[in-house]
């Protein structure tokens, strides 16, 4: 480990450096390379010291927060891969590929198959 490294991460300055890495989207792995530093260096110090752990953290929350706001444009201006990639995110109990259905015990196979096929269908 780089030891009293970190040091001069703590800097306002370089603090600074380590929000602009994040919030431009790179990686963990990306950020710790340009730190000089390898990567389980950078998730140790970022437990350890909340000044890093805050930097990166509220940065990338930054970046995310654009994103989504640029996916839901995208989706409301009638993109359907944005529109479809939104609603299995956020209603996913509707929208996933995959739908649940329970079959109890003593139901008829092929009643309970039907039923379900037509509640998807009325849920569209």
């Amino acid at each position: 480990m780089a030891k009293g490294k970190y040091k001069e991460w703590l800097d306002p300055d370089n603090l600074k450096l380590l929000e602009g890495w994040a919030r431009d989207g790179l990686t963990d792995k990306d950020i710790a390379a340009n730190m000089g530093i390898v990567v389980s260096t950078l998730y140790d110090w970022k437990k350890k010291y909340s000044e890093i752990s805050e930097a990166l953290k509220k940065s990338k929350e930054a970046v995310d927060y654009k994103v989504e706001n640029a996916l839901l444009q995208s989706a409301l201006a009638g993109n359907t891969t944005a529109q479809i990639f939104w609603l299995k995110n956020r209603r996913p109990d509707k929208w996933r590929d995959k739908q649940e259905t329970k079959i109890e015990a003593g139901d008829n196979l092929a009643e309970a198959i039907e039923q379900a096929w037509l509640n998807r269908r009325n849920e569209r």
